[in-house]
């Protein structure tokens, strides 16, 4: 948001320069991310100062030439060349001196130099208005009034006043700081002193000839609505000072009407239409919604589909404008217009903040609308707004101001005291200081004790509804800075529930992290298509848009939709972690489900010179979720293959009746979805459940032992059905007490084996704690252990 320096002081008064009093808005919570210094004309008319064309003669090798002598209030007078068929002695002119840069309407600055043409020397020049950017006509050099002053600088002739914008970076809660005003009261509350309204004293209602009846059919999108006509209006360029406001803050100026409702939402932040009051079919204005799928031609040319939700200002026939978002094309105000119909409303922010984002429609009128306006200040911009147009564009108005407002909009009422406001704050602020920042910022107390103060808090402040939002605003008025930090700082042991849930997931993200896993935060509104149990979709009442109108179910669809942006940007090797819930209705309850994510797809890793790249697989998500499960301390589990929708093939780790984890392959199905080619791999946590097991772990410390570890291998034929997680179970069953670890190291399928079969390397890894072991002891262990495979999993040992 752009406020223009010399504008606000037309609200408040400033003693600050620009610099001081940037500093000064960002103490106070209005966050300045830059000043600029800005002139209306571009130069500012630096160099160029007022002068009198003393004499004026042909120039003797030109007949087009003149050499004049000027007088610029310097020790000397100037001799310039001068082509202009009006110069004359005894002529107020505006001259460029010597090593002045000026910047022409059309064409590239150009510098003054000293110089000769055809024989003559030229000190300068003597300028046109398009030469310097005062105006469009080159028909000859700009005359000024005789009673001009010599010899001082153009730009203070012609009030030319250099000015600061600050570009303010406004948060979405400050809506009543979006104007020149709004920043305007708070500075008012920063140096106690007053703002001001603009003066409405020339307002009067000329005549009833154009009486424009209004009707409100939808009280609820539209609580108040006020207007007027102006009659005889001509629609002409505005003046320059106008025009020069509005280019300060990077506006284009339109025209006078339309110019003055620009400077109106910017100075006071009311947004306000005109309509051409001759286009009003049927001569009524009616504020309704209209059939879903109406066509309507708006401004931009764009014919758009209305929505039976989209709040329309309407003629008798047809729709003319969106409420609070966008005018039409055919209704609006053009150089034609001699009559106007002029609108200052109050609408329902909700409802402009879901027509605005259907239709894809940002306005400086729906960014203000869509945060809250001032209910109040609705009819005062009105009259401002006639006001400068009688003024600009001549006419009358011809109506009195009509202002539907059945249901005002109350303040909010509610109490606050001294002690409560400094308790929070955690400084003793004075009580008077604290009364009069309130006061200053526009807050009216309609009783005080030596407690506290009950207030009556404006509807404009939209976030400020109890004691702990005044508290707020008392701070940043007060400053957070002027709040010193205490020497000692008091601090308590408190007893936390152990394992601390951050602190656990800060360990996992810290090892996927390290192990090349980016961290990934979806939103949680997703869209319908993806919930596959839509009896347990948790749906938006008033979603944004079709695609974010339903919480999640799941923690893969938004992650597919991250997989194929980086893949459609050439980024198809990720790993990718999330830690977030999924969201369900369940037997009329919401339930929060806390869960981990890892995704994986592409490349194993990067192109080498001295291997060949390699596609990750399912073994390669295997090793990250053992990994997790290791470094949480959880290594009794069982597992299970996966029949479930959500994976093409995978694999369960769970205990009893619970899963702790599923990963395997994503579907076609949801890859196709989310426009996801390559093959993707996940594994989705029940991260509450993980969390319940690892509370019940205990941590032992113990020695490293003192005593070697003993490898044997077996190579066995076995069913294509057993699994590796079975012939492990057996092992351990074997021998819990020196049978350490079981690994396989090499698997084998193919036409040299039985069919049905496949062969298994397994390595055991044997270790007693208490003594080295003897090879009586490993050959014993040994050969149960092949007992026990051959006899429970049909194992035949390959020699």
């Amino acid at each position: 948001m752009k406020i223009s320096y010399n504008w606000l002081k037309q609200f408040v008064q400033i003693d600050k320069s620009p610099e001081e009093l940037s500093l000064i808005l960002t103490n106070v919570g209005l966050e300045v991310e830059s000043v600029d210094k800005v002139q209306p004309i571009i130069g500012g008319l630096e160099g160029l100062v007022i002068g009198e064309v003393l004499t004026c003669v042909q120039h003797p090798n030109a007949d087009r030439l003149r050499v004049t002598t000027v007088n610029v209030g310097g020790a000397e007078n100037l001799q310039i060349v001068c082509g202009a068929p009006n110069v004359g002695a005894g002529q107020k002119v505006v001259v460029a001196t010597v090593a002045t840069t000026v910047y022409p309407l059309e064409g590239e600055p150009f510098k003054i130099k000293e110089s000769k043409i055809r024989g003559e020397v030229s000190q300068g020049m003597i300028c046109a208005e398009d030469e310097i950017g005062l105006g469009k006509s080159h028909d000859g050099i700009m005359i000024l009034p005789e009673d001009t002053q010599i010899g001082i600088l153009a730009k203070n002739h012609f009030e030319m006043e250099d000015d600061f914008v600050f570009e303010i970076g406004l948060t979405p809660n400050r809506a009543d700081a979006a104007s020149h005003l709004g920043v305007a009261r708070d500075l008012a509350g920063y140096f106690r002193s007053k703002y001001e309204h603009p003066n409405l004293s020339a307002f009067k209602t000329d005549n009833e000839s154009l009486v424009i009846p209004v009707e409100v059919e939808d009280l609820e999108a539209c609580p108040r609505y006020s207007s007027l006509t102006i009659s005889g209006v001509t629609v002409t360029e505005s003046p320059e000072w106008l025009k020069d406001k509005l280019k300060v803050i990077g506006l284009r100026p339109i025209n006078n009407v339309v110019d003055v409702t620009n400077y109106v939402l910017h100075g006071l932040g009311q947004p306000l239409h005109a309509f051409d009051a001759d286009k009003i079919v049927g001569g009524k204005v009616i504020v309704k919604k209209v059939a879903e799928g109406t066509s309507f031609l708006t401004l931009d040319d764009v014919e758009r589909k209305l929505s039976a939700d989209d709040l329309m200002i309407c003629n008798t026939e047809a729709p003319m404008c969106i409420a609070g978002v966008f005018g039409g094309k055919t209704s609006g105000v053009s150089a034609e217009t001699k009559n106007i119909f002029l609108e200052s409303a109050y609408f329902n922010s909700v409802s402009v903040r879901k027509t605005s984002k259907r239709h894809g429609l940002k306005t400086d009128a729906s960014f203000r609308f869509e945060r809250g306006t001032d209910p109040e200040i609705t009819v005062i911009a009105l009259k401002y707004a006639a006001i400068l147009i009688k003024e600009l564009a001549g006419g009358e108005i011809s109506s009195s101001v009509s202002d539907i407002y059945p249901n005002p909009i109350k303040p909010f009422e509610f109490d606050v005291t001294y002690n409560g406001i400094t308790k929070l704050i955690g400084a003793d602020i004075p009580a008077e200081e604290i009364k009069a920042i309130i006061l200053a910022l526009g807050i009216e107390a309609t009783a005080e004790s030596a407690e506290g103060l009950s207030l009556k808090v404006p509807a404009y402040k939209v976030d400020v509804t109890r004691e702990c939002d005044v508290t707020e605003e008392v701070l940043r008025i007060y400053g957070y800075n002027n709040i010193e930090i205490p020497a000692k700082v008091n601090a308590s042991l408190s007893y936390s529930i152990k394992p601390e849930k951050e602190n656990t997931n800060n360990v996992i993200a810290d090892m996927l992290t390290a192990n090349g896993y980016a961290e990934i935060w979806c939103n949680s509104l997703t869209k319908m298509a993806y919930s596959k149990n839509l009896d347990e979709a948790v749906q938006i009442l008033n979603p944004l848009s079709s695609d974010l109108n339903v919480m999640r179910q799941s923690l893969l669809m938004p992650a597919l939709e991250s997989v194929a942006y980086n893949q459609n940007r050439k980024n198809a090797d990720v790993k990718f972690y999330e830690f977030g819930k999924t969201y369900h209705l369940i037997n009329e309850k919401y339930v929060e489900r806390p869960r981990l994510l890892l995704v994986i797809s592409g490349a194993k890793q990067s192109e080498q010179w001295n291997q060949n790249s390699k596609s990750t697989s399912f073994y390669n998500l295997k090793s990250a979720v053992d990994a997790v499960m290791s470094r949480l301390g959880i290594l009794n589990y069982q597992t299970d293959t996966l029949t479930d929708e959500n994976f093409a093939y995978g694999i369960k780790y769970f205990r009893g009746d619970k899963t702790l984890v599923s990963f395997g392959a994503a579907t076609k199905a949801d890859r196709k979805l989310t426009d996801v080619n390559a093959e993707v791999f996940y594994a989705d946590f029940d991260w509450s459940g993980l969390l319940d097991i690892v509370k019940k772990n205990k941590i032992v410390n113990k020695e490293v032992s003192r005593y070697p570890q003993v490898r044997r291998d077996l190579s066995l034929l076995i069913d294509q059905n057993v699994t590796f997680d079975t012939l492990k179970g057996i092992a351990f069953k074997t021998d819990k007490k020196l049978i350490k670890e079981v690994g396989v190291f090499d698997v084998y399928v193919g036409d040299k084996l039985p069919e049905g079969k496949k062969s298994y390397a397994l390595n055991f890894i044997l270790q007693d704690e208490e003594q080295t072991l003897t090879d009586k002891q490993i050959e014993q262990t040994m050969q149960k252990l092949i007992s026990n495979l051959t006899q429970q999993a049909g194992a035949e040992i390959r020699k």
